[in-house]
C-alpha cells in the first residue's frame, strides 16, 4: 500500500487510476478539489499494477455548533479482474487505521451505496441511521437524501470528543464544492 498527495502520483500510477475510475463511473471527471488536500491511497501488486484506490479528503466543518477536522473516503475502486480477493477491504480498513492515527482528524463522514453499507461496516466505520450528508454549496447543495439517491452515511470518530449521537438523524452541512459534490 502507498499513499501520495494526488499532485504527486506519479504519471504511470494516475493514469491507471484515471482508467479505473473511468471504468466504475464513466463521465465522471477525473482528480479532486485541491482545496480537500487530497490524497490518493493505493494498493499494488508486485508489478506495480494498482489493484484498489480511493482517495481521503478532508475539510473543516461546523456542526451543532462546534468545528470538526473532517475526513472522508472518496471514489473507492478495485480492479475489476481483482474484486472478490479483500483487495478494497484492506484497502478501507488501512485507510480507517490511517486517519484514525492523524491527530489532525477529528472525525471520518462519507456516504454511499446502500448495498455497500455491509462492506465499509467491515472495514470498521459506523452507519449513522437518517444522517443525511449536503455537499456541493450552499447555492448548489446535493444531499445524499435528494430524489433518485439510494446513500447512506458512514462515520468514525477517532478524535472527537463527541460521538455518533452528535451526528445520528442529523443534516450535515459538508459542502466540498463543486469537483467533489459529495465525497
Amino acid at each position: 500500500m502507498v499513499t501520495y498527495p494526488e499532485a504527486e502520483l506519479p504519471a504511470r500510477l494516475a493514469a491507471q487510476v484515471a482508467d479505473l475510475e473511468a471504468q466504475a463511473w464513466p463521465g465522471a471527471g477525473a482528480g479532486h478539489d485541491p482545496a480537500l488536500a487530497p490524497e490518493v491511497v493505493l494498493l499494488l501488486d508486485e508489478e506495480g499494477t494498482v489493484l484498489a484506490s480511493l482517495a481521503l479528503l478532508r475539510k473543516t466543518i461546523r456542526h451543532g455548533g462546534r468545528t470538526y477536522r473532517a475526513a472522508g473516503l472518496s471514489a473507492v475502486v478495485t480492479r475489476e479482474s481483482a474484486r472478490g480477493r479483500g483487495h478494497g477491504g484492506r484497502l478501507v480498513a488501512a485507510a480507517r487505521a490511517a486517519l484514525a492515527a492523524d491527530p489532525a482528524v477529528d472525525l471520518v463522514l462519507f456516504s454511499c451505496d446502500r448495498p455497500l453499507v455491509p462492506f465499509y461496516e467491515a472495514a470498521g466505520f459506523t452507519r449513522l441511521p437518517g444522517t443525511v450528508l449536503v455537499g456541493g454549496t450552499p447555492e448548489q447543495p446535493l444531499a445524499t437524501d435528494a430524489p433518485g439517491f439510494a446513500k447512506e452515511v458512514l462515520a468514525d470518530f477517532p478524535g472527537a470528543d463527541t460521538g455518533a449521537d452528535a451526528f445520528a438523524g442529523a443534516r450535515i452541512a459538508l459542502y466540498p464544492g463543486l469537483v467533489d459534490r459529495l465525497w
